[in-house]
């Protein structure tokens, strides 16, 4: 998994590609994705870039659902993690007035392309976007350059399974009881992570159709999430020598300079 970039950062192997452990499903779950998104997820929330895409999934929230963040998952979802990428207080009101104002005409969607990277690799771009067509032009461009394949729905989207994920402030909590506590609400597994300022965070991961449940579970014990959201991990990484890895870091760096991309996952081990 992977996702977001922009500012000059040295990256090794071990940096996004330590040895993964299996999860209890069998999944290539735990702190070798988190740390590979991680890697690269901050440089890009020290971008622009990330505002916008924050003031995209809080427009569609707003859109779908209506500005009452009581009454919109959706859009709590959608401050949250904008405050995770310390987007500020008035920049998330601002985005919430005018996109539940009558004079904002966007409409925004979220679309999921699939395609290959070198060596087999398979990637997975979650977009927001008001121009399909734009964006599947960009998305081909970047992976013809990186010398990739964009390719039709379906095509890898069976190599992953698609997960919730809650962000938690590990202070204070007794881990090994909390996953016995959740576990009837859904849990499937808590991992190690970091935030984009290198603290330490719980990572709480749930099958996608009991995201509700667990969120409801965090509520009533009164545990702050730090972000959620969903995300796809791979049934099975591929493994690669560092230089194969770095020519699909390259791929991935270069999708994720467009702005109507959201994320990027893939199967790298």
């Amino acid at each position: 998994m992977v996702a977001r970039a922009s500012a000059t950062t040295t990256l090794t192997r071990s940096d996004l590609c330590p040895a993964h452990h299996e999860g209890h499903r069998g999944y290539a779950m735990g702190r070798t994705f988190e740390n590979r998104k991680l890697s690269i997820l901050k440089r890009g929330l020290r971008d622009a870039k990330a505002f916008t895409r924050c003031g995209r999934q809080i427009s569609i929230a707003v859109k779908a659902g209506g500005p009452d963040v009581d009454g919109n998952p959706a859009l709590r979802r959608a401050i949250q993690n904008a405050r995770a990428a310390n987007m500020l207080k008035d920049k998330i009101q601002g985005a919430i007035d005018k996109a539940s104002g009558s004079g904002d005409t966007s409409e925004y969607e979220e679309v999921l392309y699939e395609g290959y990277g070198p060596h087999g690799i398979a990637l997975l771009v979650e977009t927001t976007t008001d121009n399909p067509t734009r964006t599947v032009a960009n998305l081909r461009v970047a992976f013809n350059k990186g010398k990739g394949n964009l390719g039709n729905a379906g095509s890898v989207s069976f190599m992953f399974d698609k997960f919730g994920v809650f962000r938690v402030h590990p202070k204070d909590i007794d881990r090994e009881a909390l996953e016995l506590e959740l576990i009837d609400d859904g849990l499937e597994e808590i991992a190690d992570g970091h935030s984009d300022k290198d603290e330490p965070l719980l990572l709480l991961r749930c099958a996608r159709e009991e995201f509700g449940n667990l969120q409801s579970a965090l509520d009533s014990r009164e545990l702050e999430v730090v972000s959620s959201g969903f995300e796809w991990l791979p049934k099975t990484a591929t493994e690669l020598s560092e230089a194969e890895t770095e020519a699909v870091i390259k791929l991935v760096e270069r999708v994720e300079q467009d702005d109507d991309v959201q994320e990027v996952f893939t199967n790298l081990g």
